[in-house]
């Protein structure tokens, strides 16, 4: 594996002297995950890259133990410090609370959604500060239940959306990468007889069973089949967590 990725880089550096274009080799980096990983030295140009311990990947933090945790704490912090603006300057504050402070909770969701307890606290508590502070909030939410549990269900609810525009092809994804279809073992069951049902995965590390592919197959596959063929944008709309 090493091999092949040292070969990758070989290839991404002659390709970009044909065009006359070079790395900054001083701004790439490697991040190595897992425990049981040998932390290779890379090269480019025939230089050593720098290791990280996290790097920023479209907008969201990776780390080594890949735990989703430095992510959580810094758009808490960033819908935290928009929602304190937003109650400051404006008395009618429900819209803009949607705008520009909860995308930041759902930004990405499906790459770095939430397992351990305490980064769950972290963005609940974004929640309920907001409900408590913006006029209306709470009637738009969950009415008496909002900030006990709405930004885990709508993090549900996005899961199912995006496993939806992946399967019916309106994401550009590749979905035999990412999953296998329930009927491909070639056995009649219930789950497989639907054609858009999913085959779950093994898993045995915490990070990996709370990966995308891996959650989403359970409640992926109670959606009634009427509505996973359905051609509808946001299915989530309808569903509530089992």
């Amino acid at each position: 594996m090493q091999d092949h990725i040292q070969e990758v880089l070989d290839k991404l550096c002659e390709c970009a002297k044909s065009w006359d274009m070079e790395f900054n080799v001083k701004k790439c980096k490697v991040l190595h995950t897992g425990n049981n990983d040998p932390r290779h030295v890379y090269k480019m140009e025939g230089q050593d890259l720098l290791e990280t311990e996290e790097e920023v990947d479209l907008g969201g933090t990776m780390t080594r133990n890949l735990k989703p945790a430095a992510q959580c704490q810094k758009v808490a912090r960033m819908a935290m410090a928009v929602l304190g603006q937003i109650t400051r300057l404006f008395h009618y504050r429900d819209r803009l609370y949607c705008q520009y402070v909860r995308l930041h909770l759902e930004f990405a969701g499906p790459a770095w959604s939430l397992w351990q307890e305490g980064d769950k606290a972290c963005l609940e508590r974004v929640q309920r500060k907001a409900v408590a502070k913006v006029s209306g909030l709470a009637a738009r939410l969950l009415g008496e239940a909002a900030g006990a549990g709405y930004v885990k269900e709508q993090r549900h609810q996005t899961d199912i959306a995006q496993v939806y525009k992946i399967l019916t092809g309106k994401d550009s994804v590749d979905k035999e990468a990412l999953f296998t279809m329930a009927n491909s073992h070639g056995r009649s069951t219930q789950t497989a007889d639907e054609p858009l049902s999913l085959r779950q995965g093994s898993a045995w590390l915490e990070v990996r069973k709370n990966f995308f592919t891996q959650r989403v197959v359970p409640h992926w596959n109670r959606v009634p089949g009427e509505i996973k063929t359905r051609n509808l944008y946001r299915p989530s709309r309808m569903l509530t967590e089992n």
